[in-house]
């Protein structure tokens, strides 16, 4: 029991972190200043037109940039659960998010907290080893913490809903570490 407690603890330690290292982030100053380098090979610099290699002032540059500015408020929110992942991937015996599964499970609590109306199945699944109990028990275990971390970054408990299948449900079928590591995994769906 004190394993669990601790392994709990230790989980909602690291994204306490991460979130208080995602707020300190955002106080980052540009020098606005600094030279940028032009495809003709002189420095620009902010409001002095262009300076050559040597340092000299050359002929000041007023030609406005072709890049188009992206409108991201316009991205269509549909397309975008396209491109997240939806499978998260667990170590053996583990049921602690990999940092690099973190992107995928922020991407989902932005959608959520935009519509509340959404709601999202998270199913746990385990490979073949072990008991239908102790597997059943994992699978929750490894929904309920991808569950959490989604409310953690905003999402209601009402539109999660944590599901074990245990060993029921294998995406591939096998008895190697590869196989393994495929059915260790959540999966999170739209219902």
């Amino acid at each position: 029991m004190n394993t669990l407690f601790s392994s709990k603890l230790r989980a909602l330690s690291c994204l306490a972190l991460v979130a208080v290292l995602a707020g300190c982030a955002s106080g980052v100053k540009l020098n606005e200043d600094a030279p940028i380098e032009s495809r003709t090979g002189k420095a620009v610099v902010p409001g002095a037109g262009a300076v050559d290699g040597a340092g000299g002032a050359g002929a000041a540059s007023t030609s406005q940039s072709r890049v188009a500015p992206v409108d991201l408020t316009a991205a269509n929110p549909a397309n975008a659960t396209t491109n997240l992942a939806r499978i998260i991937y667990f170590d053996y015996d583990s049921f602690i998010v990999k940092d690099e599964f973190r992107p995928a499970v922020e991407g989902h609590a932005k959608l959520l907290s935009a519509d509340r109306k959404k709601k999202l199945s998270i199913e746990g699944h385990t490979d073949e080893r072990g008991g239908r109990e102790y597997n059943l028990a994992l699978g929750q275990k490894r929904a309920e913490s991808v569950a959490k971390a989604l409310t953690l970054l905003g999402v209601t408990d009402a539109q999660v809903e944590a599901v074990s299948f245990g060993k029921e449900r294998p995406a591939v079928n096998g008895a190697d570490e590869a196989a393994f590591a495929k059915n260790r995994r959540v999966e999170m769906n739209n219902r």
